[in-house]
């Protein structure tokens, strides 16, 4: 049949395609374009806990902390500060914060019984020992974009948050290496938050997150996971985050922002860590994550195919397509107080199919049992 010649079934493909990325755009990326943080009822501000937990980070203590210990906050709060056997000089860089700042909280841990791999076993000493329900957790290479921080990340809990999940941005830098990992980061929140809004909370970043101790112990914390090196963030957050828990809050106010590797290996050893704990995701979520990087995969190969077919058309199908990304990423892009990324929004785009085939194999593969 003519109509089924390879030119038209190219073509059919790149329209399916194209549609199920502006479902995407539209339906759910849309959401966060427009979306505004929600005034907080009324109500006494509870206290709240602070983590951060850290080994061998001595200098990014001496450096972040004291902005921990300056937040505006109509209510107490505690610093707790998880010092995982480090081997360098932060216990005495914490002593000396101690000194100046005697309302700080420090846990010394000096040996791991449980033989958990990573992050968790340091995290639950911590929010064992946090005086406060309301946790708020950073890393210890972070800091708060403003003094404001604690108090908008808190806020959703006067709405009946039990989850509240945040932005952590990487500082900018001149070099395209910047650009990528700072237009990733955003990436990957355009899709964490959008699906949060969209009631389908599925993941969040320990750069920047807050939940309820009580929903971490009626869930035997990690547990479930206490195997993996990773997934003290994401997946425990796959697990507890719901339609009605979860909050998002945007405001450029309550970032956090992290100094971002410097070199192409150190961001790719990076990634893999980060990657690999995907596949443990919810099956509906790992559906709906695949499909949409799926699609935006093949419609690159999809529209290189067409040009060679019938350029005009698949020139108007490629107008179409990044008309729709351009306004709603831009906004989304202003939102998140990275408006310079908007330039660089095609270019990245392309660079988004490198990076599918760059870490896609490292859903398969063995974690590694560090997380420092």
């Amino acid at each position: 049949m003519p109509f089924l010649n390879p030119g038209n079934i190219i073509f059919i493909a790149l329209l399916a395609v194209t549609a199920i990325l502006l479902f995407y755009y539209l339906y759910f990326f849309a959401r966060l374009a427009f979306y505004r943080d929600k005034d907080s009822a009324a109500g006494k501000d509870e206290p709240v806990s602070i983590i951060v937990c850290g080994k061998n980070e001595a200098d990014n203590f001496a450096q972040n902390v004291p902005a921990l210990l300056q937040q505006h906050s109509q209510a107490a709060y505690q610093v707790l500060i998880v010092n995982d056997q480090s081997t360098d000089d932060t216990a005495s860089v914490l002593a000396a914060l101690k000194n100046d700042h005697p309302a700080l909280t420090l846990l010394n841990l000096s040996e791991n019984p449980t033989g958990m791999p990573g992050k968790k076993y340091p995290l639950s000493a911590g929010i064992n020992n946090a005086a406060h329900e309301l946790l708020l957790l950073t890393d210890a290479d972070c800091a708060p974009a403003s003094e404001r921080w604690l108090e908008h990340m808190t806020r959703p809990y006067k709405n009946g948050a039990e989850v509240v999940l945040g932005y952590g941005a990487y500082r900018q830098y001149p070099g395209f290496l910047n650009k990528v990992i700072r237009y990733e980061t955003f990436h990957s929140a355009l899709q964490y938050l959008s699906y949060a809004l969209a009631g389908v909370p599925y993941m969040g970043v320990g750069r920047n997150l807050s939940y309820k101790k009580d929903l971490f112990l009626k869930n035997n914390g990690f547990a479930d996971i206490s195997h993996l090196p990773g997934g003290d963030d994401d997946l425990f957050i796959n697990k507890v985050a719901t339609s009605k828990n979860t909050a998002i809050v945007t405001t450029p106010e309550a970032h956090t922002l992290s100094e971002p590797k410097r070199t192409w290996a150190e961001w790719k050893n990076q990634k893999t860590r980060h990657f690999s704990t995907s596949k443990y995701y919810k099956f509906n979520h790992k559906i709906l994550l695949g499909l949409y990087s799926l699609s935006h995969f093949l419609f690159y190969i999809l529209i290189a195919a067409a040009f060679v077919c019938n350029w005009q058309s698949a020139l108007l199908v490629f107008a179409a397509k990044s008309l729709f990304q351009q306004l709603i990423f831009g906004r989304v892009m202003k939102k998140l107080n990275e408006p310079d990324l908007g330039k660089w929004t095609l270019i990245m785009d392309l660079w988004m199919v490198v990076y599918y085939l760059l870490f896609a194999p490292m859903l398969f593969k063995k974690e590694k049992k560090s997380w420092n």
